[in-house]
């Protein structure tokens, strides 16, 4: 395990994209965003580690007539999954049981902070009980969320997913404390520059996180997430219970003998602002004053993932409030929204005239795969030829051989995240990185579609078209 990386993949090391967007603008089929010629998009996500491209995605696909997305999901770890599927419902979730704003800080603090508020905790043992129920029951889980698929998953990580929801909705506060394991892991990542930490963690901002592009997330916000692993405080409030969906176990040899630890095996190093925190189109948020940024990237989060949970719910684009909109706050309060957290009704409280408790998404198809299958998946029919859009993980990369040429389709995307934003690699360490993964890219038959450069890009992007074979 990489000292400050992790082994689990909590949120992801590069932006979100629309995966869709891009493969329209490649003209790799016939689907346009006209609504002239419409179409279905089977999307491979493999090692994204959160639900980032997915949320952006499928947020846009209301302007897209006719057009129908399903995702497959591949992951290494089970605890990816559960969160996958508690941060999307969430996001799926009706306004009339959660409103905008409510949402928004739900999913954000989940997302992104080792501890949080006593009432977002009460929410995710709230949706364990639910979930619980729909791992176990597939039919439960057709009639609530049919844009969930887990008929792939082998019987055992079922079992091995209702055991996480069920270590979720304990009410126990001891059972992970993720200060002491933040503090263990913080303390092994640094070794003897622990009673340094604050210069170790400037060092690494300004001399690494800067460097590639990522300023905008702020000193004060990365030392804060550095030392506790609280990302986000969108509400005044105690954020004093742990994070149970940050909660991992891991097989260790001590003596010659394999024990378990429960703990905290994700990044320490790198941040949760990355995948929301960059990028924005409101071009108010990279404002200077006496060169620094007037804003950070905990505000571009929240008003992107607004952005987002809005036209998801809605169908149409935010707009921002004009309250909101004040460049001296910098914030992105939704005035329609009012109610608390504290009001949220549990699932089984909700009265039957309520029971359209998450948004519709006949367009949208989200199937888990089993653990670690994709050398398998090359043998199966049913994926023969399947895959419009391949998308792989930097950590995932390495599963990019020959035969995995066998699943594209035909006029098929690949996309391949960069290490940009490794900041454990040097630079020419993530130069080279890059220039790896083309070699590999071209190897499995796939061309360059978008120049990339290794300095400023996150993903390569490329193109397959397979070979016709002459008889």
């Amino acid at each position: 395990m990489d000292k400050g990386l992790g082994s689990v993949t909590w949120w992801g090391f590069s932006p979100a994209i629309d995966l869709i967007d891009y493969y329209e603008k490649a003209n790799c089929n016939t689907i346009r965003s006209d609504g002239e010629k419409v179409g279905h998009i089977n999307i491979l996500l493999i090692g994204s580690g959160d639900i980032r491209h997915v949320l952006k995605s499928i947020a846009s696909l209301n302007r897209r007539k006719g057009c129908s997305v399903h995702f497959y999901i591949l992951e290494n770890n089970m605890e990816l999954y559960a969160r996958a599927l508690l941060l999307l419902s969430l996001a799926l979730e009706n306004p009339n049981t959660c409103g905008l704003q409510e949402k928004v800080e739900l999913l954000i603090e989940i997302y992104g902070n080792s501890l949080v508020r006593s009432q977002t905790a009460a929410y995710i043992q709230q949706a364990s009980n639910s979930f619980i129920e729909m791992v176990t029951d597939f039919d439960c889980l057709e009639e609530r969320l049919p844009v969930f698929d887990l008929n792939s998953l082998k019987y055992k990580e079922r079992d091995m997913l209702e055991g996480i929801f069920k270590l979720w909705r304990k009410p126990e506060t001891d059972i992970f404390d993720i200060k002491h394991c933040w503090d263990l892991r913080v303390r092994q990542h640094l070794g003897t520059r622990y009673d340094t930490a604050k210069g170790a963690f400037d060092w690494d901002y300004s001399m690494k996180l800067c460097d590639r592009g990522a300023e905008i997330i702020g000193s004060r916000l990365y030392q804060r997430w550095r030392k506790e692993g609280v990302a986000f405080l969108l509400r005044d409030g105690n954020y004093d219970s742990p994070n149970k969906t940050l909660a991992s176990g891991m097989i260790f040899q001590v003596d010659g003998e394999r024990l378990g630890r429960r703990g905290y095996w994700g990044d320490i190093v790198v941040s949760p602002y990355i995948s929301f925190g960059l990028e924005c189109a409101e071009e108010r948020f990279f404002k200077r004053a006496n060169r620094e940024y007037a804003s950070d990237a905990e505000a571009i989060t929240q008003y992107n993932i607004t952005s987002l949970l809005h036209e998801l719910q809605t169908g149409e684009p935010y707009i921002e409030p004009e309250a909101a909109a004040s460049e001296s706050t910098m914030s992105t309060v939704v005035e329609e929204e009012t109610e608390d957290v504290e009001d949220l009704k549990p699932a089984e409280d909700i009265s039957s005239d309520q029971q359209a408790k998450y948004l519709p998404c006949e367009n949208v198809k989200i199937s888990f795969l089993p653990l670690n299958s994709l050398p398998d998946m090359t043998t199966k029919s049913k994926y023969q030829k399947l895959f419009d859009v391949v998308y792989f993980s930097n950590s995932m990369v390495h599963h990019l051989v020959p035969p995995i040429s066998d699943i594209f389709a035909d006029k098929s995307m690949l996309i391949l995240e960069t290490a940009k934003f490794i900041t454990e690699l040097s630079r020419d360490q993530y130069v080279d990185f890059t220039n790896k993964i083309d070699g590999m890219a071209k190897q499995v038959g796939c061309e360059t579609m978008i120049d990339c450069n290794p300095l400023k890009d996150s993903f390569a992007f490329y193109k397959f078209q397979r070979q016709k074979t002459t008889m």
